[in-house]
C-alpha cells in the first residue's frame, strides 16, 4: 500500500472518530451501538452483491466503501469501550488468511480442492478449541446462527458432506425434491395446519439449497435472479395494460397471464 493509500485509510479512521464525537459529533452516528449497525452492515454486503450482479463495477467501488465503512464503524465503536481497535481487526484478519492457507504460507500440500476444504475445516476446529469454553465437538459446531437461514442451510450441508454424508450427484437430489414436493401437495390435500405446512416447506426450501450446492450455483444469486426476471416481467405487464389505457386490476386472472406470456415472449 502506498503512502497515499495508508493516510487514506487513516483519514476515514479520522472522519469516524469525528463522527463518534460525544461533543461534536453527528448525533446519529453517536447514538449507534453494534445492535443497531448491524442491519446496515448486512444491507450493505447484499448490496455488493447486487453490483456483482449487474456488472456495474464504478457502482461496486462505492458498495466496497460502504461495507468498508461499516467495518470502520464497528471497529469505532469497539476501540471507544476497549475492545479491540481498526488495527487490531487487520492484525486479526491477516494472522487467519495465513493460518489458514499452510500451502501458501508453510510448505503444506493438498492433493486436491476436496482434501483443502477438509483440512481448512480442520483448522477452523482447532481453532475453536484453542479458543476454549467450546464442549461442542460436533461436526456442525461453529455455524452461526446469525446466518441467513438458507446461508446457513448451506454451511451444515456442506459440513455434513466434509464426513462423506451427502447425496452422489444432483439427480438424487432432484428425487427427493420430488418427494418432498409431493409431501408439500399431501398435506395442502388433508387440510393440514400451519405447523405441518411449515415443516414440508421448509424441507422444500432445504433440499432447494442442496441443489443449488450440487449445481455450484450460488442459491443467494439464483433467486436475486429469479426476483429481477419477475420484477422486469411483471412491470412490462404493467406497461402493457397502461398502453389500452387500463391497469392490472382491471384485467381478469387470464388475461393477465397472457399479458405474462407476452412479456416472457418479448425477452426471447
Amino acid at each position: 500500500m502506498t503512502g497515499s493509500r495508508r493516510d487514506a485509510v487513516a483519514e476515514l479512521l479520522a472522519i469516524m472518530a469525528r463522527l463518534r464525537d460525544r461533543e461534536h459529533g453527528c448525533p446519529w452516528d453517536v447514538a449507534q451501538t453494534f445492535e443497531t449497525v448491524a442491519p446496515y452492515t448486512i444491507e450493505e454486503s447484499y448490496e455488493v452483491a447486487d453490483a456483482i450482479d449487474r456488472k456495474d463495477y464504478a457502482g461496486l467501488k462505492d458498495e466496497l466503501g460502504d461495507l468498508l465503512l461499516q467495518v470502520v464503524f464497528h471497529a469505532r465503536m469497539a476501540e471507544e469501550q476497549g475492545l479491540f481497535d481498526f488495527g487490531g481487526v487487520v492484525e486479526a484478519i491477516n494472522a487467519k488468511l495465513v493460518r489458514r492457507h499452510p500451502h501458501v504460507f508453510a510448505g503444506a500440500h493438498y492433493a486436491n480442492a476436496e482434501e483443502q476444504s477438509r483440512a481448512w475445516e480442520d483448522i477452523k476446529r482447532a481453532e475453536r478449541a484453542a479458543a476454549g469454553g467450546d464442549d461442542d465437538t460436533s461436526v456442525l459446531a461453529g455455524v452461526s446462527r446469525g446466518l441467513p437461514e438458507w446461508k446457513r442451510a448451506l454451511k451444515l450441508c456442506e459440513r455434513a458432506a466434509a464426513v462423506g454424508f451427502d447425496w452422489p450427484g444432483p439427480e438424487p437430489v432432484l428425487d427427493k425434491l420430488q418427494e418432498e414436493a409431493a409431501e408439500v401437495r399431501a398435506e395442502f390435500a388433508a387440510g393440514a395446519g400451519h405447523d405441518r405446512l411449515l415443516d414440508e416447506i421448509g424441507d422444500v426450501a432445504f433440499v432447494l439449497v442442496n441443489l443449488a450446492r450440487h449445481a455450484k450455483v450460488d442459491f443467494s444469486q439464483a433467486l436475486r435472479h429469479a426476483n429481477a426476471k419477475f420484477e422486469r416481467r411483471f412491470r412490462r405487464m404493467e406497461s402493457l395494460a397502461a398502453a389500452a389505457g387500463e391497469t392490472l386490476d382491471d384485467k381478469s386472472l387470464a388475461e393477465q397471464d397472457a399479458l405474462w406470456d407476452r412479456a416472457k415472449a418479448e425477452e426471447r
